[in-house]
């Protein structure tokens, strides 16, 4: 079954992906809707604008800005999605799944009906997911987890542990156990 959102619908349990915009692309544009947490909507034929300080979890909704800059929540971006972008989301269904840029140790997630889906990765709720993510930041970025480990390339064994980690339904201390 496939969904079709608009501007009556696309704000309810849904998950997307919005590409940052300059403001300059909105600036001859009306805005159509003003939420109560301040976010401001520009609704188009074939998509929505969104001008907003606070991306991630809107409401009932995932939504994330893909933006070239480091964004950070408080500073207002403009993203653009497609009416096609918007996935259906509820908090309970096994509906994401993790990738990681191990150069830039960037974690992301994606939705199963997504273009990145391959069909074979670990397939998690959004509470799961986020627990695991939470999981390979700290490996990533973190050394104090590794301090028993008798390893010597860190960098081999954050690889390893984050694939085992995005791959199987595993725990990181079960899977520390094993380079013990």
């Amino acid at each position: 079954m496939t969904n079709s959102y608009n501007k009556y619908n696309f704000h309810n349990h849904t998950f997307c992906i919005w590409n940052e915009v300059d403001f300059v692309e909105i600036k001859e544009l009306k805005i159509n809707y003003k939420s109560k947490s301040g976010s401001s909507y520009i609704f188009t034929e074939i998509g929505v604008y969104r001008i907003s300080n606070h991306w991630g979890r809107a409401s009932n909704c995932r939504w994330r800005l893909n933006s070239s800059t480091n964004y950070k929540n408080q500073n207002t971006s403009v993203g653009f999605a497609k009416w096609i972008d918007f996935l259906p989301n509820d908090e309970t269904s096994n509906l994401f799944f993790i990738k990681i840029n191990f150069e830039t140790k960037q974690v992301d997630f994606f939705h199963k009906n997504s273009s990145e889906y391959d069909g074979k990765a670990i397939l998690r709720n959004a509470n799961q997911t986020s627990k695991v993510i939470q999981n390979i930041k700290i490996v990533l970025n973190e050394t104090a987890w590794s301090k028993h480990l008798q390893f010597n390339d860190l960098n081999f064994l954050r690889k390893e542990i984050c694939l085992e980690l995005i791959n199987s339904e595993k725990k990181l201390i079960e899977i520390k156990r094993t380079f013990f």
